[in-house]
């Protein structure tokens, strides 16, 4: 525990360096390149494209059917699965890396690099908050706009930020020592688009009991389907109870293990990088 307070007593009093090193990062990612930043908006756009295209139009999916017995068509139950996937797997991805990408940070004494990590999850938040705009474009195109509850999406982003943060504090600080996790995990975020699910419809679906239960046992289940709820059934959050309960526990162990981990491996960073 006492690690857990000591890093987010770091990251309050450096929030305004995070800030910084926010906007710095998203910018320098795309720099040298013609078109810039916009590349951060192109490719998951393209990308939402290509799985309506091939899903709706070449497999012929049909509109898809909530929890909640409201149809959509397939390209709006979609794009509100793919914008927090976008988030979680770019999020982890890059941030696995951050202390070997800023390991000159790393190796000054006097910069507080528990705040790195952070500094990846709050850059990805920028294309985050383009894909919601986006995303609710798209409802409107259909006039579908989304009522009072598409508030709700402040409390899911906010919500996948606090596991990004947990689970990018023990990956990058094992990237340190074991340079392989970052190929591991992109496997593990390729598999975990159609685990979530993203692309079907585990409700739609006659699968046995303890199969969905698996599925929903990924806490990234309760993000997506949060999402969807929000701009589609029109639900609030604390319609379940028992998955609220059951996604911010893993998220506090998450953490716990993140920055424990972190912490015993921190003064090592220096000489191996």
């Amino acid at each position: 525990m006492r690690d857990l307070f000591a890093i987010v007593r770091e990251i309050v009093s450096g929030r305004r360096m995070i800030w910084e090193l926010s906007r710095n990062d998203f910018r320098t990612r795309y720099a040298g390149s013609y078109l810039g930043i916009i590349w951060a908006f192109i490719q998951p756009v393209v990308t939402v494209f290509v799985y309506w295209f091939v899903f709706e139009k070449a497999l012929n999916a049909a509109s898809q059917s909530t929890k909640a017995g409201i149809t959509v068509p397939y390209v709006l139950w979609l794009i509100a699965g793919l914008v927090p996937w976008f988030y979680f797997s770019e999020v982890v991805n890059s941030g696995t890396g951050c202390l070997i990408d800023y390991a000159y940070l790393v190796k000054k004494v006097v910069f507080r690099i528990e705040i790195l990590p952070v500094v990846r999850i709050v850059s990805g938040m920028f294309v985050h908050l383009f894909f919601i705009a986006f995303m609710l474009v798209m409802y409107g195109i259909y006039h579908r706009l989304p009522g009072v509850f598409v508030l709700q999406l402040l409390y899911y982003s906010f919500a996948m930020m606090c596991m990004c943060v947990g689970i990018v504090y023990l990956t990058s600080s094992i990237a340190v020592f074991f340079r392989d996790i970052q190929q591991i995990i992109n496997i593990l975020l390729q598999i975990g688009v159609w685990f979530t699910p993203i692309l079907w419809n585990v409700d739609a679906l006659a699968m046995p009991d303890w199969f969905k239960v698996l599925v929903k046992l990924n806490p990234m289940y309760y993000i997506v389907s949060g999402y969807r709820e929000s701009v589609i059934d029109q639900r609030g959050f604390w319609v379940h109870p028992e998955l609220t309960l059951y996604f911010w526990g893993v998220t506090v162990i998450l953490f716990l293990l993140g920055t424990h981990v972190f912490r015993r491996l921190q003064p090592h960073f220096a000489d191996v990088l």
